[in-house]
């Protein structure tokens, strides 16, 4: 069974955070939520989230995926944590699935693993950051190992997404099936 952890900052979007982690794990995949300290994470609109362990508890396990949640000043935290910057280029040089979704791609620009890549965000976000990424306005943008969203909007077609990259597509195709969606691909 794959693997994803999820880590929850404070001021993270909880339509993104919590939107992925319901997917995911409808999905059969199992996922960890880690906060960046321990105790309840309070999202960017107020909602609190418990988290299953605490970060430096998740990261003594390897995972198949990474999402980072976007929000502000969520995404803030995740960029500016060392610990998620080291986990990001540990995961992206091993191949393994490296994914954000809103602000939170400011975090993939800042460990370097979006050199050459294709990549999406908030609006104000990626396309404003200097690199040598390609910046995208689709709602969802996969290459490679890379996995990138626009915002709380787009969070139900990334979480798809990211069932797809790791289960294949039937399975996707069974959990939207379930969710009772319009097909949109």
């Amino acid at each position: 069974m794959a693997s994803v952890l999820v880590p929850l900052a404070p001021g993270c979007e909880e339509i993104e955070a919590v939107t992925v982690i319901d997917i995911l794990r409808r999905a059969g995949i199992e996922v960890t939520t880690a906060g960046l300290a321990s105790g309840a994470v309070r999202a960017s609109r107020g909602t609190v989230l418990l988290p299953d362990v605490t970060l430096d508890e998740a990261l003594k396990k390897d995972y198949d995926m990474v999402v980072l949640p976007g929000g502000m000043p969520g995404s803030e935290h995740l960029n500016n944590d060392s610990r998620v910057i080291a986990l990001l280029q540990r995961m992206a040089a091993a191949g393994k699935f490296v994914t954000a979704i809103c602000a939170a791609p400011m975090a993939l620009h800042a460990a370097g693993v979006l050199h050459n890549k294709r990549a999406t965000s908030y609006p104000g976000v990626l396309d404003e950051l200097p690199g040598s990424h390609v910046y995208l306005e689709d709602a969802v943008v996969v290459d490679g190992n890379i996995a990138t969203s626009r915002g709380p909007g787009t969070a139900m077609d990334f979480a798809l997404t990211l069932v797809e990259l790791l289960a294949g597509k039937a399975k996707r195709d069974a959990v939207e099936a379930q969710l009772q969606r319009p097909k949109t691909h």
